[in-house]
């Protein structure tokens, strides 16, 4: 048997290779995606909500890079400063993407009981505790 660490590896980029496959025609890609699901969940996000919220997904530089391509292609506008917001069309773009990964997500689940499901996330969850709490000692 593989080692966790091998799966972990494995399943993040065979999921990011997924995603990136099928959102590519809407122009985005699984930080995109991320980064906007982020801005939909809280109405009044910044830059630096973005990056906090986001900061395990990936390194603060293909944050801020994804939020200006998303900005430049119209999902998200800037009301102020430092500020994100949906555009309308980027909400409408944005239900139309949340079908593909509706199906995305039923296909990386599939033969997966919801026990299952909650088991390996509860356990990835408490090993990451484990370490974080450990290397602060």
């Amino acid at each position: 048997m593989k080692p966790i660490g091998y799966w972990l590896n494995r399943t993040d980029q065979a999921l990011t290779d997924y995603m990136n496959s099928m959102l590519a025609e809407f122009g985005l890609t699984r930080i995109a995606w991320q980064i906007l699901n982020a801005v939909e969940d809280d109405p009044q996000a910044t830059d630096s909500d973005v990056l906090a919220v986001l900061a395990a997904n990936a390194d603060a530089a293909a944050l801020t890079g994804a939020i200006e391509t998303i900005v430049a292609d119209g999902w998200v506008a800037r009301p102020e400063p430092g500020r994100l917001a949906l555009t309308d069309d980027g909400r409408a773009r944005l239900a139309e993407a949340a079908e593909r990964v509706g199906a995305f997500r039923e296909l990386s689940t599939a033969g997966i009981t919801g026990e299952e499901y909650r088991i390996a996330v509860t356990v990835l969850e408490r090993m990451t505790h484990n370490l974080e709490s450990g290397a602060e000692q």
